[in-house]
C-alpha cells in the first residue's frame, strides 16, 4: 500500500543505540534519582543520589521531607564543590518536575550535558534503578527508620559500605573504591558488623586501618563505636575516636566499681537487698 502510494521505507537511524552509547561513554556518564522511604510515624522522606556509571560510586546527595527544586539545586551545587564532577561529560535523570531549570544550570556551568529520559521509561536509567532495588533489599526493607536523621545516618554508612566494601559483579566482584596498597596476604580475617549485624565487612585485621574508615553511630551517639559493648573495640579507628573510646571505658569501669562497693556495703543486710544489689551490678551500667 505504501509503495502504491509512493512512499519508500523509512532510512535506517544513524547512530548507536542506547545501550551503545551507555557501553562507549560509561567513563563520562552519571545518573541521579530519587525514591522514598516511609518511617515509623508515616512520614514520607524523600532520598536524592547520584551514581557513576563505570566505577558504580555512589554519591549520596541528601534527604528531605520537602524536596523543593532549591533544594535540589543546592544538593548539586554541594556535589560539585566535592569534585566529583571531575570526570562527567553527561548525566542522566528523568523527567521528575523536583529538577529544575536550575538544577539543570549547574551541570550545565560545569559543562555537563544533561539528558532526559523518555517518559515511562525506567530501563532508560536502569544504574540508579539497581542501586534503589539494591539498597532496599539489602538495608532500607530490615529497618525502621525514626526519622530524617536516622535516615541521613543510615544512607550514609551504607554508601560507604556500597563503594568499599561491597563486591560488584559487573566489576569483577571488586568494591568501586580500591585501595591504593594492596592487603597483605597473610593475616587474620576480622569481621566487622554494620547496622547491627545487618550487613557485613571482612577483611585483613592488619589492612584496617588503611583501607576501612568506619562511621556508624552506637545507641549512646558516638561515631566510634557500632554496639553498647563495641567502645574498647581493638579496631583502628581515628586518634579522636581512640580517645572516646577510652573515656568509655573509664566510664564504665568506674560506674561498675561503685555499684561493687555498695554491695560490699550492703553484703551485711537482708537476703533480698543483696539480691537486689547483686542483679545491677551483674547489669551493664553503661
Amino acid at each position: 500500500m505504501l509503495l502504491d502510494a509512493g512512499f519508500e521505507p523509512a532510512p535506517r537511524r544513524s547512530g548507536p543505540t542506547w545501550r551503545e552509547f551507555l557501553r562507549q561513554q560509561a567513563a563520562g556518564i552519571m545518573a541521579c534519582d530519587f525514591f522514598t522511604v516511609e518511617t515509623v510515624s508515616l512520614r514520607r522522606l524523600y532520598v536524592l543520589f547520584f551514581i557513576e556509571i563505570e566505577s558504580r560510586r555512589v554519591h549520596y546527595a541528601g534527604c528531605t521531607a520537602n524536596p523543593t527544586g532549591a533544594w535540589v539545586a543546592q544538593q548539586a551545587r554541594n556535589l560539585t564543590f566535592a569534585s566529583a564532577l571531575d570526570r562527567a561529560r553527561f548525566l542522566i535523570r528523568d523527567r521528575d518536575s523536583k529538577f529544575s531549570a536550575v538544577f539543570d544550570e549547574v551541570f550545565r556551568s560545569e559543562g555537563i550535558s544533561v539528558i532526559q529520559t523518555s517518559v515511562r521509561a525506567p530501563k532508560a536509567n536502569a544504574y540508579a534503578e539497581r542501586f534503589v532495588r539494591t539498597v532496599r533489599a539489602e538495608c532500607l526493607d530490615w529497618l525502621l527508620i525514626l526519622g530524617r536523621g536516622h535516615l541521613d545516618q543510615t544512607m550514609r554508612t551504607y554508601a560507604d559500605h556500597y563503594n568499599r566494601a561491597r563486591p560488584h559483579r559487573g566489576l569483577g566482584l571488586v568494591p568501586p573504591l580500591q585501595p591504593d596498597v594492596q592487603p597483605p596476604a597473610v593475616g587474620a580475617i576480622r569481621r566487622r558488623d554494620q547496622f547491627g549485624g545487618l550487613t557485613h565487612e571482612y577483611g585483613r585485621h592488619a589492612a584496617w586501618p588503611d583501607f576501612w574508615n568506619p562511621s556508624p553511630v552506637c545507641v549512646r551517639g558516638h561515631s566510634a563505636c557500632t554496639s553498647l559493648r563495641s567502645c574498647t573495640s581493638r579496631l583502628a579507628y581515628s586518634p579522636s575516636a581512640r580517645a572516646r573510646a577510652r573515656s568509655h571505658s573509664a566510664e564504665r569501669k568506674r560506674v561498675s566499681a561503685s555499684l561493687r562497693d555498695a554491695w560490699r556495703v550492703a553484703s551485711s543486710g537482708s537476703r533480698l537487698e543483696r539480691e537486689c544489689y547483686a542483679r545491677v551490678v551483674d547489669e551493664d551500667p553503661l
